[in-house]
């Protein structure tokens, strides 16, 4: 959490070039909840965190001087373990929100997200009208905009949000919901590693801008705008959007 494929939404905010700021070689820990490649998982080989927000946020280290550790921690309490100093930021597919920006500062956008459905196979070509009609039930992460658009879809009283996005699923599988609401550019992800079980039936809802997260008050935003800025002007984000979309 890109303009536009099915079930993604890709945008470059280019408003010139910048000359990118200087943090010295400085260690920046940043916290994410690996859970949702491509955009952050961990590598089951390597053990290594991988994904697009990691190679985002190193290319833009690269331009800034600054070196970036990665260290898991569960979406339930990253924003609060953000502001008690657990990491220097944020870098998890995070929707830019009004309400969110009262308590937190973001960077400029580096990609836009569409959320999607995910559905049991056999739901494949269930439409949104007929989760309305039928009033079925969608789940969703918690406290996260899938929640809210999956509120949203098929009102509140339909919707069963779980602490993790493994719980998510698993309801789905079992049939305790008919669908999960997720952010769309895991959506081929998802369907490759639930191959034959489950599909992205419906794609294109709401359209969220992504951030990296930081403290109130931080003075390192500035300086990862303008590494942001740096990988749009010299191509370096088309290139990691095609490397993980095929996009551009």
């Amino acid at each position: 959490m890109k303009k536009f494929v099915a079930t993604l939404a890709l945008a470059v905010f280019a408003t010139g070039a910048v000359h990118a700021a200087d943090l010295g070689g400085k260690l920046l820990k940043v916290g994410s909840d690996t859970t949702s490649p491509p955009m952050e998982s961990v590598d089951p080989a390597s053990g290594q965190i991988v994904g697009f927000d990691v190679d985002v946020v190193n290319a833009i280290c690269a331009k800034i001087n600054c070196q970036a550790e990665f260290v898991t921690t569960g979406w339930d309490g990253i924003f609060a373990a953000l502001d008690q100093g657990s990491f220097d930021l944020v870098a998890s597919g995070v929707s830019i929100t009004d309400e969110r920006k009262k308590a937190m500062d973001f960077s400029d956008p580096y990609i836009v997200n569409s959320q999607a459905v995910l559905t049991r196979a056999e739901d494949q070509g269930i439409t949104l009208e007929t989760f309305k009609a039928e009033g079925r039930k969608l789940s969703a992460q918690a406290n996260t905009t899938d929640a809210q658009v999956a509120e949203g879809v098929v009102g509140k009283e339909n919707v069963i949000a779980y602490d993790s996005f493994s719980a998510a699923i698993i309801a789905l599988k079992n049939k305790d919901v008919d669908g999960v609401v997720i952010n769309g550019a895991n959506a081929a992800a998802y369907e490759r590693e639930f191959a034959g079980e489950l599909v992205a039936s419906i794609k294109d809802l709401e359209s969220d801008p992504l951030g990296l997260v930081f403290r109130k008050g931080d003075e390192n935003v500035a300086a990862f705008n303008e590494g942001l800025q740096a990988i749009k002007d010299d191509g370096t984000l088309d290139q990691l959007i095609a490397k993980y979309w095929g996009l551009k």
